[in-house]
């Protein structure tokens, strides 16, 4: 059984599958719920996603790009702002690099190719719901070269850092600067000595304290102040 830790309970993960295809999205429906995962809702198009979803507040949308009546970047960036608690990972045909990072501009946090196989999705899913970044391989790197070409622009086109900005722990900063590089939360959970849920706590109260909503928009905060830099190891 899937589950997601909470304070004094395990509650099982909730999953939306959306997807114009009836037969892809019922085989997804019904493979996640195989796998242990509570499938709360689905969607054929944009819109009933965006009511669907606000009704379900599902812990992780599992998200096609190509939807009718509404894309599904735009479905991202509604639902991404009206249920911070909930994760986006893109299922998509679609490999082009321009897709993936639009998805992720829009607030996905991950992006998954439906090449995959179900033991990969089901993976993928359960890795979302933890809080990882998770990209079919190749498109990890892309995206984090693509944060690296941002944060080397002029401060003038991107802004300046906020002088005000909230102070940081010594090992939020150290677990910030592993998320940086690309870790996963079990990665630097043993890199660091400490525990899943640990890593977790950290990564939560640093995005409180940054007011960002997701792991993607802190790789991008880290990688700005250039906390990926290799000298910076720990």
């Amino acid at each position: 059984m899937t589950e997601t830790a909470t304070d004094g309970a395990r509650a099982v993960v909730k999953v939306m599958v959306v997807d114009d295809h009836p037969m892809w999205r019922d085989a997804v429906a019904r493979d996640l719920a195989a796998a242990g995962f509570a499938v709360v809702a689905t969607a054929g198009d944009g819109r009933q996603a965006v009511r669907r979803a606000r009704a379900a507040a599902p812990d992780v949308l599992v998200l096609d790009l190509n939807l009718p009546e509404l894309p599904g970047v735009q479905v991202c960036k509604e639902l991404v702002g009206s249920l911070p608690g909930m994760r986006v990972l893109v299922l998509s045909a679609s490999g082009e690099h321009a897709d993936v990072l639009e998805a992720v501009k829009s607030g996905a946090t991950g992006y998954l190719l439906k090449s995959a196989s179900t033991e990969e999705l089901v993976a993928a899913v359960r890795r979302t719901a933890d809080g990882d970044a998770v990209f079919t391989p190749g498109l990890a790197g892309l995206v984090l070269g693509e944060y690296r070409r941002l944060a080397a622009e002029p401060v003038a086109e991107r802004g300046t850092a906020d002088p005000g900005a909230p102070r940081l722990t010594d090992r939020e900063t150290e677990v910030l600067r592993l998320v940086a590089k690309g870790l996963s939360y079990k990665q630097i959970a043993d890199r660091l000595v400490i525990s899943h849920r640990t890593v977790q706590n950290h990564v939560q109260n640093t995005l409180g304290k940054l007011q960002l909503h997701n792991r993607v928009e802190l790789v991008r905060y880290a990688i700005e102040r250039g906390l990926d830099d290799p000298a910076d190891s720990p």
